[in-house]
C-alpha cells in the first residue's frame, strides 16, 4: 500500500518489454529483494538493486495496463516505497494497481498553480468525484472538476517541481488509479 506522496523522481537507466532498471537514491536506503516500489503509480517488485539502481520485472499485464512501455532511457519516473505501519498518511490509500491510462488534454497556468485536464476512459470516469482523490502516475491528487470524459487537477508548484509532472506534456499518457473506496462501494451496491 502507498500514499501517493512521491518520495523522489528517478531516471530510467534501462528498459525493455520485460524489465526496467531505475536510477534512484532515497527509495534504495532500506530496499530489500522483493520490496514493492511504486513506479509512476504501478506497484512493482524489486528483483535486483545496487547503491544507485534497482531493477523490476515487467509483466505483459503491466505493459498493457500502464504507460510504462512508453518510457525510454533517461525518462523521469515518480518513486514511492510501500507504506510502513505507523507512518503518516499524507495522501490517500493507493494500491499501485493501475486501472488504466488517461491522456493529458491541456496544461494551463492558474496563478502559481497549473491546471491539468486529463481525458479518462469511460469505464473509470464514474469513480472520479469532484474534490475526491485520484492517483496520476502515482501522485495523490485532488480532482477540481469532473466532465463527461475528462477531469481537471490543480497542481501546486511544489508538486510539479518534485514529481515527473514537470516533464509531462499535452498528449502524454499517464497512469490512473481510482480511489479504492469508490470501487468497494460500487461492488457492495451491485450485490
Amino acid at each position: 500500500m502507498f500514499t501517493g506522496i512521491v518520495e523522489e523522481v528517478g531516471y530510467v537507466a534501462k528498459i525493455s518489454d520485460k524489465a526496467m532498471t531505475v536510477r534512484a537514491s532515497k527509495v534504495l536506503e532500506d530496499v530489500k529483494l522483493g520490496d514493492s516500489i511504486a513506479v509512476n503509480g504501478a506497484c512493482l517488485t524489486s528483483v535486483d538493486f545496487s547503491k544507485s539502481e534497482f531493477s523490476v520485472d515487467l509483466s505483459p499485464e503491466t505493459m498493457r495496463r500502464t504507460s510504462l512501455g512508453q518510457l525510454s532511457v533517461g525518462g523521469l519516473v515518480n518513486l514511492e516505497r510501500a507504506l510502513l505501519a505507523g507512518d503518516r498518511m499524507g495522501g490517500h490509500i493507493v494500491q499501485g494497481h493501475v486501472d488504466g491510462t488517461g491522456r493529458v488534454m491541456s496544461i494551463k497556468e492558474d496563478g502559481d498553480s497549473i491546471i491539468f485536464r486529463i481525458r479518462v476512459p469511460k469505464r473509470l470516469n464514474r469513480y472520479i468525484v469532484e474534490k475526491g482523490f485520484v492517483a496520476v502516475d502515482g501522485i495523490s491528487l485532488t480532482v477540481v472538476k469532473r466532465g463527461a470524459s475528462s477531469f481537471t487537477l490543480a497542481v501546486i508548484p511544489y508538486t510539479r517541481e518534485n514529481t515527473n509532472l514537470s516533464a509531462v506534456s499535452v498528449g502524454d499518457r499517464v497512469n490512473l488509479e481510482a480511489d479504492i473506496l469508490a470501487k468497494y462501494v460500487e461492488s457492495l451496491l451491485e450485490r
